[in-house]
């Protein structure tokens, strides 16, 4: 797995048969990363086998291998969406002269 895993809870909350469905799909996607790309899936080797959208579905169409590259860069950008979406700042004040 990953490095993303470290501090994570995200493995308590997979389902006991995840280790076979992980397997699945690793054979599925023959161990490369689908991420598209212009020119079709970047097919770089794979790393993890991550979830496309909802964590909590883990069916085969919502799973997918991808490499170390994509799987940071999409983490991090779920991470980014999730602090703007619940961040706890203030919004901004308007400037004395717009009130």
């Amino acid at each position: 797995m990953g490095t993303g895993w470290h501090g994570s809870n995200r493995r308590a909350e997979l389902p006991p048969d995840w280790p076979a469905i992980r397997a699945r799909i690793w054979a599925r996607d023959h161990g490369r990363c689908q991420w598209p790309t212009d020119t079709g899936p970047c097919h770089w080797p794979g790393r993890d086998v991550d979830h496309r959208a909802d964590p909590h579905d883990h069916s085969d169409t919502n799973l997918w291998v991808l490499c170390g590259w994509h799987h940071d860069r999409k983490t991090a950008a779920e991470g980014n969406a999730a602090r703007r979406r619940f961040s706890t700042k203030r919004p901004p004040e308007p400037h004395p002269g717009l009130l």
